[in-house]
């Protein structure tokens, strides 16, 4: 997930081990190549059983149009095909997480990594293991919340591309759990880009369980 950040007011100073580690996965992690033009393809819907088809075109994480024939159901694909493009869109470590001061938080001999926080608006932090980002965390007046990386391909270019992932949703005000959505996804080599071919999503909403997955076909390089 990504949202408008800024950087924190902090009196910690930058440390460079966590800089040099974060920066190592954030070079590990696949991305859409610079000169990226985007795509267009044919989509399909499938909500507990029912499938609903039209077409997506991406050209950036800000310029997605989807076309179904429910509004309802457009507004939401758009709302996911654009949060994945903002986490494939090319970037600097710069440009992103590197313009946060960076620390450690500890907790060296985590399963799951060292966390580092990276001291902005939303009390981020992250763990890495293995030149891999392995947990990211936020807190929103709203929500909080936690991404657990549970599993990652390697691409041709050497780098890992997240393929299934777990999102825990928290109050901020008690920490009570709010929801769970369960995140797979598998992606098409198209070009010299891996782009998504499904997605699927398991969520609990209003005391049911509601699966949706996103097909992606016929994938065309804008």
């Amino acid at each position: 997930m990504e949202y408008a950040r800024e950087e924190g007011k902090t009196d910690v100073q930058d440390d460079p081990k966590a800089r040099e580690l974060l920066q190592r996965a954030f070079a590990k992690t696949s991305r859409w190549p610079e000169g990226f033009g985007g795509f267009e393809a044919d989509l399909r819907v499938n909500v507990n059983g029912e499938d609903t088809r039209g077409t997506v075109t991406v050209k950036s994480s800000k310029d997605v149009v989807v076309s179904l024939p429910n509004a309802d159901l457009q507004q939401w694909a758009q709302g996911q095909i654009s949060m994945i493009a903002v986490h494939r869109g090319p970037r600097s470590f710069d440009e992103s997480d590197g313009k946060y001061t960076l620390s450690f938080a500890g907790e060296e001999h985590h399963p799951q990594g060292p966390r580092i926080n990276l001291n902005d608006s939303m009390g981020s932090s992250y763990r890495i293991k293995d030149d891999r980002i392995t947990q990211i965390n936020r807190r929103m007046p709203h929500v909080a919340f936690t991404i657990n990386v549970e599993d990652s391909a390697v691409t041709q270019d050497d780098r890992y591309l997240t393929t299934r992932y777990t999102v825990y949703y928290f109050s901020p005000k008690d920490g009570s759990l709010a929801n769970v959505e369960s995140f797979s996804d598998t992606h098409a080599r198209v070009g010299n880009a891996d782009l998504p071919a499904t997605r699927r999503i398991i969520s609990y909403e209003k005391g049911a369980m509601v699966t949706r997955t996103l097909t992606f076909e016929n994938h065309k390089p804008l």
